[in-house]
Formats: structure tokens, sequence, C-alpha cells
């Protein structure tokens, strides 16, 4: 169930981080709502997963794929561009969270 907590932290947080980029620095009601609520909520979720997995494997894998997440909606939702070695960079990101949920017995499975 750690798993999928984990998830929904990641999901959460990447609503929020679009919802904040769609707040306009808290001016706008709506995102700025969705932002708090969502942040709020993963890190709810972070907490039900810090139960049972190290807090360094947690973060990383949250971290590492929300910013993988976000930086697509970038993309594809903002135009924002991709140059070849952010994208590098954004694969070594999934390529180091396969390493640890695949060899390292800190990561329960």
């Amino acid at each position: 169930m750690h798993w999928v907590y984990l998830t929904i932290a990641i999901v959460l947080e990447t609503v929020g981080t679009t919802a904040l980029q769609a707040s306009h620095q808290f001016t706008r009601m709506l995102p700025s709502a969705i932002t708090l609520t969502s942040y709020a909520l993963s890190f709810y979720m972070l907490s039900c997963v810090l139960r049972i997995l190290p807090v360094g494997i947690v973060y990383a894998m949250w971290s590492g794929l929300g910013i993988c997440l976000i930086s697509a909606i970038g993309w594809w939702h903002f135009g924002q561009k991709l140059d070849l070695p952010a994208m590098l960079g954004l694969g070594l990101i999934i390529a180091g969270i396969g390493v640890i949920h695949l060899f390292s017995k800190a990561a329960l499975h």
C-alpha cells in the first residue's frame, strides 16, 4: 500500500506545482487553493509512506518523479522548452529511481 500512497503523493505534488504556475504568484484564487490543498495532501501521503520506507528513498522518488512529470507538463501545457541536456538529466533521474527501486534493499518491495 505504501507504493500507492507514494504514487498519490507524487501526483498531488505535480498537480500542486502545475496549479502554482497557473496561480500567477497566488493572485488567482482557484489555482492558489488547488496548490495549497494539493501540497498539504501530498505531504500527508508522504508521511504515510515514511512509516514504511526511509526518508531518503521516499524523498528521492517523490522529488525525482515530480521533477520529471512537471517538466513534461511544462513542455506540453505551458510551452516550455527542454533542450538535450535537460532531457538527458531527466533521463538520469528516472534511471536513478529505477536503480533504487530495482536494486536497493532500503526500498522495500
